[in-house]
């Protein structure tokens, strides 16, 4: 892909009074905290003015009595990730960070965002989506087999997320997913390589690929487990990656997603490139994967901070 671009400004009074946004009340609420210590220490040393704000209400308050100019979100999941507070935020003429309104509302959307990648010829798993209370359709099991992945509709972290082995683990895993959405998801495996690819404006970042002892990158496997293998470079050769990095960009474009972000998908082994879902403000933590992946080229955590803020410019 493109060379990484110079940035738009080296001037930190640009961006006046950064609202940083983390916490909140969703399942990822942890994740989002942990990531934003990071981001408010790299903020910091980039001598940016700062003010932490844990969930929309705070925020909101402060925006109204003109203590905030823009916003770097860093609060996952429903309400953050969702187009929620970007909708707000638009009313309110502040910018933020990361994909607006639609491209965020879109992404979090697990079937949607598939539907979308359907039309435009973008592959994705075949899926079938239920009602918390519903059972699998038979010829969905039939035809597909096992395993099959069962999800909730709009969460990231792979919180929810279980992989079933066998009909019999179906009620369990649809229960569990339930407890996060009201539809779920099941989808069935698709064998291959766990690939991630990094967006940093229209740059995509070199792709990370993840090997795991775990049943498959779940919660643990992401946050928690120092047992996860990292590959970056990822080893492909240069056409396949080359090909894919550019396909993982249609596919992030083709949910009007902008600024930042991460594309999570599977190759499989004839090297066709399976898209699982888009996350509009992904991970910052010590084990997230855009933080690797920039440093592939050359951008440190505190550039890459730089950058993402520069995406409300």
């Amino acid at each position: 892909m493109s060379a990484v671009a110079a940035l738009k400004t080296d001037d930190a009074g640009r961006f006046g009074r950064v609202g940083l946004l983390l916490g909140g009340d969703s399942a990822e609420r942890e994740v989002s905290l942990d990531g934003g210590r990071a981001v408010l220490a790299a903020l910091q040393r980039n001598r940016i003015a700062t003010e932490v704000f844990d969930g929309s209400a705070p925020l909101f308050e402060a925006i109204n009595e003109g203590r905030v100019d823009r916003v770097f979100n860093l609060m996952h999941g429903p309400g953050g990730e969702d187009g929620a507070i970007q909708g707000a935020l638009q009313l309110m003429n502040i910018p933020v960070t990361g994909s607006g309104l639609l491209g965020s509302a879109l992404s979090m959307d697990k079937p949607r965002s598939k539907w979308v990648w359907e039309r435009r010829g973008i592959r994705t798993p075949p899926f079938v989506l239920i009602g918390r209370s519903q059972q699998v359709p038979v010829e969905f099991a039939d035809k597909w087999g096992m395993p099959l992945f069962v999800k909730p509709t709009g969460l990231g972290s792979s919180i929810g997320i279980s992989k079933v082995e066998t009909a019999n683990e179906l009620p369990a895993a649809i229960r569990l997913a339930g407890e996060y959405s009201e539809a779920v998801i099941i989808e069935p495996e698709i064998k291959g390589g766990e690939y991630f690819a990094g967006i940093i404006g229209e740059r995509v970042l070199p792709l990370i690929r993840i090997e795991t002892p775990r049943t498959f990158y779940d919660y643990t496997a992401k946050y928690e487990s120092d047992d996860t293998r990292y590959f970056c470079p990822c080893g492909l050769p240069q056409e396949v990656e080359k090909a894919t990095q550019a396909t993982s960009l249609e596919a992030f474009r083709a949910l009007d997603c902008s600024g930042w972000g991460r594309v999570d998908l599977i190759l499989d082994d004839d090297a066709q490139a399976w898209f699982l879902e888009t996350n509009t403000a992904p991970g910052m933590t010590g084990h997230s994967l855009v933080p690797q992946a920039a440093a592939q080229v050359g951008i440190g955590f505190d550039e890459l901070v730089w950058r993402i803020l520069e995406s409300s410019l």
